[in-house]
């Protein structure tokens, strides 16, 4: 089993019995403000009240980074996001300080690919011209919906004009390359309007799509007060008829939630599926790093509240957890994320991801491959169609024990 330490205590498992590599390395900044908390939001934001402590923050997102840094020794980042919250309430300059500051700090790979969300209420052209000065190359704008009346159920501070205008002007700012988030399922949407969400998205030329269903999630304001959502029926008709007209422009589906055209697919978001390293900094960030020296792959967490995260950023109180995953558990790491992508896995990629023989995963693939739920061959496993839609049955078939 896992040890947990409250510090950077590096510890060693026992299990893996094939060679460990050291996979791609990403870097996620969280910045957790918000103007205000949306109902549906389950991440660590908090609404800011006043002005935002920009310079201190960076500041700690830097020490934190230098406290991090020996977990990727010798590596460099091929992907930045920076997430929230709501990052696009900091200014140009600070994100050009943050980015400059982590450029001296680590090695950042040429083709490096920097994301930053932005909250169309707190956007615009200008904004978003200092931004790709600052380094800024790729933008994922919280769109939701191009509809009033469920914008005003969802608690976004924009309106449908707003959205239109955002994804205009991060065009016009010189981003080709940007994402807009559209959910459905909706409280009152019916199919219509999940196709017009779609439709209006598609004609604004994003170069991805995140497409996803809203979920009352514990600890969020729905969770606790639901709306009525519509039927199953009506959900599941919405998202095949919006799933094929993306087909139809030209996106992809290569992720569960994700679309994309040809050669614009979120590599950062990739880099996580794919069971890629990351370091995590910003208040309550989460990273995964791999030792193939040690034999060890070990998730980390930092203080979520913004108020203890300022006080403690560089020191070993800003760790909330250092967990090393115990090799049981690997197996289910590894699959919840590479089976939510189109084109699966190689069973040599599992043994080089985890240190684990692949044939540990004889029993749930030939289980699930009689349900029809994976595909398997040539040593290359996916999901079949049926599989997708009920991902939760196969990664039953791969839960340990002590999961």
């Amino acid at each position: 089993m896992a040890r947990i330490v409250r510090d950077t205590t590096v510890i060693v498992s026992t299990g893996p019995t094939c060679m460990l590599r050291n996979p791609p390395l990403a870097l996620y900044i969280h910045i957790p403000w918000c103007v205000r908390k949306c109902p549906y939001c389950d991440f660590n934001s908090h609404a800011g009240d006043g002005a935002l402590p920009e310079e201190a923050y960076v500041a700690a997102l830097l020490a934190d980074l230098e406290q991090d840094l020996p977990l990727a020794v010798g590596r460099s980042l091929s992907t930045l996001f920076i997430g929230g919250g709501t990052p696009s309430l900091f200014s140009a300059e600070a994100i050009a300080r943050l980015l400059e500051g982590i450029a001296e700090r680590i090695d950042i790979a040429d083709d490096v690919e920097i994301t930053l969300e932005a909250n169309p209420g707190t956007v615009d052209e200008s904004r978003f011209i200092g931004f790709r000065r600052a380094g800024v190359n790729r933008l994922s704008i919280g769109i939701q919906s191009f509809n009033d009346a469920h914008l005003a159920r969802l608690g976004r501070i924009h309106d449908a004009a707003a959205a239109v205008r955002a994804a205009q002007a991060a065009r016009s700012a010189g981003f080709d390359n940007f994402n807009l988030d559209l959910m459905f399922g909706l409280p009152g949407q019916g199919v219509a309007e999940a196709l017009a969400d779609v439709q209006t998205a598609i004609g604004l030329s994003p170069s991805h799509i995140s497409f996803y269903q809203l979920t009352l999630e514990p600890n969020t304001w729905f969770h606790r007060h639901p709306p009525a959502l519509p039927e199953d029926e009506v959900i599941w008709e919405a998202q095949r008829a919006c799933q094929a007209m993306l087909a139809e422009h030209g996106y992809a589906q290569y992720e569960v939630s994700a679309y994309a055209l040809d050669g614009r697919r979120c590599r950062h978001n990739l880099n996580y599926w794919r069971f890629g390293d990351y370091l995590g900094i910003g208040a309550g960030a989460h990273g995964k790093i791999t030792d193939a020296e040690r034999g060890t792959i070990a998730r980390r967490w930092k203080q979520r509240h913004p108020k203890r995260y300022l006080e403690t950023a560089g020191t070993p109180e800003c760790i909330g957890e250092h967990m090393v995953i115990a090799p049981g558990e690997l197996p289910l790491e590894f699959l919840m994320n590479h089976l939510r992508l189109r084109e699966g896995f190689r069973l040599a990629d599992f043994s080089l991801s985890t240190g684990l023989a692949a044939d540990v995963l004889d029993p749930g693939i030939q289980a699930c491959g009689e349900a029809g739920l994976l595909h398997a061959a040539d040593g290359h496993i996916r999901c079949t169609d049926k599989g997708w839609n009920f991902l939760d049955n196969v990664l039953e078939h791969f839960m340990s024990e002590h999961s």
